[in-house]
């Protein structure tokens, strides 16, 4: 990446959503609850009407948006299971979950706070999951399990916090060059992006953070720069909005609700399907899934699940071997 300094001016704050901001996706979502009664539009009410269905009520609440719904059609909705949004409706739905995140806590963690990650990984279909905590300004790091030393091993447990403490290497990686950045310096970079989805786009692909691939779609490429940045912990709040929105500009994009996510939990989830293998090696569906409420990111599978991760659980602590 380029020095973070250079992209301090280029934040736009992010306003709050308002009854105006929302209005035309509220509009489109009860607009489509009251065509029910009409027969030639029930095919498209009953993929609208999942919007609440995941959550039984809760993401309209959430987000904010003040509307009545018909209370027995959503339960009969959210019983169909899988229910895959028509591109409308992916928008829509994209846009409450930004207007959702939008008003979260951007409160940034103190240098001697821990970042916390549970991760949970699938190897032929087996989760296998570790634990791990970074300090905020990158002078720690812990892990469960441990990781096995070289050499003699027969002391060695696997179920003791193993922790390391080293000098702050932030200001040696931007001196020398490196792309390293610890949760602070990225959680920082984030939050100089500017909250218009278009421009942030653009500057991330001009961070070049995860390189281009000769002959590669703007769209493909937007799609794995979003993917690596959920994967973020901690992530500003008008960046995750953007992201939402970014995701909704991307040909193909599909909003599916009353799914599960890896590991059981209620998600929604946010697809693109490639037919045919991508310049950079992805085919198949590439699925992110989000708590239906906070719109958290909860895990992802890729290539008709080939590549299966789940986070399993976060948040931030004072030392390690805490948990949320």
């Amino acid at each position: 990446m380029n020095e973070l300094s250079e992209l301090r001016g280029l934040r736009a704050d992010a306003p709050l959503p308002d009854a105006d901001r929302l209005a035309a996706p509220r509009a489109r979502l009860t607009a489509a609850f009251r065509q029910e009664t009409r027969p030639e539009r029930a095919a498209l009410t009953r993929r609208r009407m999942i919007l609440v269905g995941a959550a039984a009520g809760a993401l309209v609440v959430t987000a904010g948006i003040v509307a009545t719904l018909p209370e027995d059609s959503t339960h009969a909705s959210a019983r169909k299971g899988p229910q895959v949004l028509s591109a409308g409706a992916s928008a829509d739905a994209l846009e409450l979950a930004a207007a959702t995140v939008e008003k979260h806590d951007g409160t940034e963690p103190g240098p001697k706070q821990w970042v916390y990650e549970k991760s949970t990984v699938f190897v032929q279909g087996k989760p296998q999951s570790s634990e791990e905590w970074t300090r905020w300004d990158g002078t720690g790091h812990a892990n469960l399990p441990g990781i096995p030393p070289a050499g003699d091993v027969s002391d060695f447990d696997p179920d003791e916090l193993q922790v390391w403490y080293g000098p702050n290497q932030e200001e040696k990686w931007k001196k020398e060059g490196y792309d390293d950045r610890s949760q602070r310096q990225f959680y920082r970079f984030l939050a100089t992006l500017p909250s218009d989805s278009d421009r942030m786009m653009k500057r991330i692909r001009e961070e070049h953070a995860i390189g281009s691939t000769k002959g590669e779609t703007r769209a493909q490429r937007d799609w794995r720069e979003i993917d690596v940045l959920y994967r973020s912990v901690l992530i500003p709040p008008n960046v995750q909005a953007g992201l939402f929105r970014a995701l909704a500009k991307i040909p193909g994009t599909r909003v599916t609700t009353g799914v599960k996510d890896p590991l059981g939990r209620a998600a929604i989830g946010v697809s693109v399907t490639y037919a045919e293998r991508t310049p950079s090696g992805w085919q198949g569906k590439q699925e992110i899934f989000f708590d239906p409420e906070s719109y958290a990111y909860l895990g992802e599978t890729g290539g008709d699940g080939e590549m299966v991760s789940a986070r399993a659980a976060w948040g931030v602590v004072n030392k390690p071997g805490a948990r949320p």
